[in-house]
């Protein structure tokens, strides 16, 4: 499955064939000359036993060349080499020695010539170096070769790295063993050769970025020839036959400036810049019956499902997914829109998500998130709900019915006190609606599997979802496609996209608010019904406006706010590839990745960032973590726990997070994919994955210590709801650092958060962040209409309110509850976190048989704590 979080834990390796059978622990040989007997002194020449190397693998970043000159060789009268060699490659050579002597050393027939041969042996060694890059894609950009000068000579001159080619920005390099035929026997070239096809090598290396690393050269016997060209006529000349090993690497310094900080060189950008196509992100949620992966398979594949799930196979990610029929995890997928062309997996030559980046660079991006619907996995559906921000929703509900009684008020059962077994589908579909609604984002809903749907229970289920729309003020619109399913597949039909302009878009854009209008669509993922309209749905939704660090507050009530923000969702462990590892001093060879988007600014290559908040050193977080803690960071949050599992563990000794110091630790980027694209830049709103590599502090290492002893952050102590940012100047300045809130406050503008009890533990989902708080306070707000003040409960000095009741109507009463705002208190417990004054903030607690796990308090943060 393409995923944003998929990456290939060993990656392809460069390695020289040198070493294969070799003992690598042997200490290295000096190299004698054939011809002179002189001493060679290097410690690349530890080779002196091989005589051969094993055949060329045809696939692989190694590339076997007899040489690399832009002209024909010299014919010899005797070559060594020759003798031991056999096969057509090798017996070519030896009839090339035995051929008549010219009367001259002629070079090819033209300068067009030339130009041709160096852009074959160019176009040879752009395919090794992709070889070598994990998920490769093909270059995007065209070869742009040097116009060669008619003197061989001057070729030094343009052995100088241009810009880097796109595509080659994760390349681990390329091997090429020059004098070596095919079969890998050393056939050799002179000096005067070698040094040739060298400068030609570093010609090639630098029209696509790279340069050119001698590994080893070898003299592996010797010629004769006779020399025309010299005073004394028909001179007999002998000299050492080389062969070499060059190592090609993609040039990817991160360069200092005056002041010594490392900067990104935007001016020569070596990679494809930011992404400048615009990019539209949708969560999938809906009841675990309700095909959203079917659906999500139908679109992004653009094949039809045979009633049993055949197009959400491949979207699966895990085994007991598939046997069981049911998503745990968020699964992505990636479609790309041009005027009326849908590009996914169903065009030619589309196989990965850089594909649908080249093919959709002038339209839109659709980044698509399929939830677990599952109330077991209720977080998993939590997290895509408001961890991701999507820009808009999908829920998809059911046409059909699954066999279980619906109440309609959400009585929900299950086993042992937790749901999830035995409910009805609608009942947890109206449950996904209503937090939808509550957390006031955009909002469409697909009816799915109509073909199978009864029209009186249809009719039925379309009522409750009005009622429920329209009880909080939007404007629902059933929308019906007249185009031929079969048409829906390959392009968006014209039809649909007028019908989606003019009953969604239009609309929108006169109440200039894209809450005002809820879009529902009946499909069919078997026949295809509404999967043109979904489709048109896809390319026409609004985007919203680029985020920035002043959304939620203004910056002047918020100074500690950073330059840019990355929120973490995932961590992977990978290695840093032979260049990079090159590049970056005093770094290891591993690097761990971070996924998740840019809330705000933009981040690049060589900027020095910060991570965190991490516990102190001399702080054991394992041992703050209760014994059945699912997983590191999460503080007492479990899956799915009923109210008798936060009752037992709220009797544990918690600790608070007051009592943990914040830290936070800098980081050099070295690696960006903006949604699988290797680009230099990302900006905000953005979703992609970033690769860092953990500063050492000048006080941490010593010169006595090895580079084992170094103790350096792994993707283990990195986790999900961390963030990483770059300080702003003001902070910088000011010597201020980011927040690590160890509590903070909440406004919730809901009479139904009175139901909270002090001290008890509940589930606070802020962003990335999902940690277990305790509640210290809930405390009301009353807004007082004449003097626009706002009263709590604490401005009644006199106490008077406790012994005089207010003579009031039942209407005045209702109205003044409505007003009310409750400011509830809350304590983080276990690890400290970056919360962002003014963000959406849901409080669940522990479930129960009549709860789905979804009804949760919606509020704001409005301070924070240290």
């Amino acid at each position: 499955m393409a995923s944003v979080f998929t990456f290939d834990h060993d990656p392809p390796r460069v390695n020289s064939p040198w070493q294969s059978g070799q003992d690598s622990g042997k200490r290295p040989h000096t190299e004698r000359s054939v011809t002179t007997g002189a001493i060679v002194e290097s410690d690349q020449l530890s080779d002196s036993h091989l005589e051969r190397l094993e055949a060329e693998p045809q696939d692989g970043p190694i590339e076997y060349k007899l040489h690399l000159l832009l002209r024909p060789r010299r014919t010899y009268d005797k070559m060594s080499t020759t003798i031991k060699v056999s096969g057509s490659q090798q017996s070519r050579s030896i009839r090339e020695a035995k051929q008549p002597r010219q009367p001259t050393q002629p070079l090819a027939s033209s300068s067009q010539t030339r130009q041709n041969r160096l852009h074959h042996l160019t176009t040879q060694l752009l395919w090794r170096l992709q070889q070598s890059s994990p998920y490769h894609s093909t270059a995007r950009g065209d070869l742009v070769l040097p116009k060669l000068p008619e003197d061989i000579a001057d070729l030094t001159a343009l052995e100088k790295p241009g810009k880097l080619l796109p595509g080659l920005e994760e390349s681990n390099g390329a091997l090429y063993e020059i004098g070596v035929a095919d079969d890998g026997t050393f056939v050799g070239l002179t000096k005067d050769e070698m040094d040739e096809s060298m400068t030609t090598l570093k010609v090639m290396a630098a029209s696509l970025g790279c340069r050119v690393e001698v590994q080893r050269m070898k003299a592996v016997g010797s010629c004769e020839w006779i020399d025309i060209t010299s005073e004394s006529k028909d001179e007999v000349r002998v000299a050492d036959l080389w062969v070499a090993e060059a190592l090609i690497l993609p040039v990817l310094d991160a360069q200092s400036n005056a002041d010594g900080q490392q900067t990104s060189q935007l001016s020569s950008i070596p990679r494809r810049g930011a992404s400048i196509t615009e990019q539209l992100r949708i969560s999938l949620i809906g009841p675990t019956t309700s095909g959203k992966t079917t659906l999500l398979g139908t679109l992004s594949n653009g094949a039809l499902d045979n009633g049993r799930g055949s197009s959400r196979i491949n979207l699966l990610r895990h085994r007991h997914e598939v046997a069981s029929g049911r998503t745990s995890s968020i699964a992505q997928e990636l479609i790309g829109y041009e005027d009326r062309k849908i590009f996914n997996y169903n065009i030619d030559n589309i196989n990965e998500w850089p594909d649908i980046h080249d093919r959709a660079e002038n339209g839109r991006l659709v980044f698509l998130l399929d939830s677990a619907g599952h109330p077991r996995y209720q977080r998993t559906t939590l997290r895509a709900l408001i961890g991701w921000a999507p820009h808009w929703t999908f829920i998809c509900i059911p046409a059909n019915e699954d066999g279980t009684s619906t109440s309609g008020t959400h009585s929900l059962s299950g086993v042992n006190g937790s749901p999830g077994v035995g409910m009805a589908s609608m009942d947890l579909a109206m449950a996904h609606l209503d937090l939808c609604l509550k957390l006031a984002i955009p909002l469409a809903i697909i009816i799915t599997k109509s073909e199978l749907g009864q029209r009186s229970l249809l009719k039925d289920r379309l009522n409750i979802v009005f009622t429920k729309v329209k009880a909080i003020g939007r404007t629902p619109k059933l929308l019906a496609s007249t185009a031929r399913d079969e048409d829906n597949l390959t392009e968006v039909p014209d039809s649909d996209l007028q019908k989606i302009k003019d009953e969604i878009i239009n609309p929108i854009a006169k109440l200039g608010d894209p809450l005002s209008v809820v879009p529902i669509i009946l499909t069919s993922a078997v026949r295809g019904i509404g999967i043109g309209l979904t489709h048109a749905l896809l390319r026409s939704l609004p985007v919203p406006p680029i985020p920035t660090a002043r959304d939620f507050v203004p910056l002047a009530l918020n100074p500690e706010q950073p330059a840019a923000l990355f929120h973490i969702d995932e961590v992977f462990e990978m290695s840093l590839s032979r260049a990079q590892t090159a590049t970056t001093p005093r770094s290891s060879e591993s690097a761990p990745v971070i996924t998740g988007y840019l809330r705000f600014g933009t981040l690049s290559i060589g900027d020095r960032v910060v991570l965190g908040p991490f516990p102190g050193d001399d702080e054991d977080t394992g041992a703050l973590m209760p014994n059945d803690h699912p997983s590191p960071g999460y503080g007492l949050s479990i899956p799915h726990p009923s109210s008798a599992e936060f009752a037992r563990l709220s009797s544990r000794q918690t600790l608070s997070a007051s009592q943990i110091e914040g830290e936070w630790r800098q980081a050099t980027i070295v690696n960006i994919r903006d949604l699988r694209l290797p680009v230099q830049t990302i900006e905000a709103g953005q979703a992609g994955s970033i690769q860092v590599v953990f500063e050492e502090s000048v006080g941490e290492t010593s010169d006595t210590t090895t580079a084992s002893e170094r103790p350096r952050i792994s993707s283990a102590r990195l986790r999900k709801g961390q963030v990483l940012a770059v300080p702003s100047q003001h902070m910088i300045d000011t010597g201020l650092s980011l927040q690590a809130a160890s509590s903070l406050i909440a406004s919730f503008k809901t009479s139904d958060v009175k139901s909270l009890t002090v001290n008890s533990l509940v589930n606070a989902y802020v962003g990335m962040v999902r940690a277990a708080v305790r509640v210290l306070r809930v405390r009301r707000q009353r807004l007082d209409f004449s003097s626009r003040k706002t009263l709590t409960e604490d401005d009644d000095v006199f106490g008077i309110n406790d012994h005089i009741e207010l003579e009031r109507t039942k209407s005045e009463a209702d109205l003044d509850e409505y007003h009310s705002e409750y400011h509830v208190s809350l304590e983080l417990l276990n690890s400290r976190e970056w919360i962002e004054l003014g963000s959406r903030i849901v409080l669940v607690e522990g479930g129960s048989k009549d709860k789905s796990g979804l009804e949760g308090y919606v509020g704001k943060v409005i301070e924070i704590g240290e």
